[in-house]
């Protein structure tokens, strides 16, 4: 009885550690299909960045692509010179 249940205690973890990392993945494939703008900061253009861009790492507050189009079209907001927002714009 005990090896069983520890058997069952041993799957169990298995699977939350699975539904966690695909959760994980499940998030960084919607990130990398959004947008997000890092506000400006004194002097400095508000940067436009690609949802999955580590260097403005927050989470959640994403824009679609309509959005994003409309925001670069403003001169104070600027690409992103790492991750390169534009390119992915371009595309759709």
């Amino acid at each position: 009885m005990r090896y069983q249940l520890g058997q069952v205690q041993a799957r169990i973890r298995e699977l939350e550690v699975q539904e966690a990392e695909e959760r994980r993945r499940r998030q960084q494939a919607y990130a990398g299909l959004h947008w997000k703008i890092q506000p400006q900061r004194s002097n400095e253009a508000a940067l436009l960045h690609r949802g999955d861009c580590g260097t403005y790492p927050v989470q959640g507050g994403f824009i679609g692509r309509d959005d994003a189009v409309i925001a670069l079209s403003m001169p104070e907001v600027e690409p992103c010179p790492i991750c390169r927002p534009e390119t992915g714009l371009a595309q759709g």
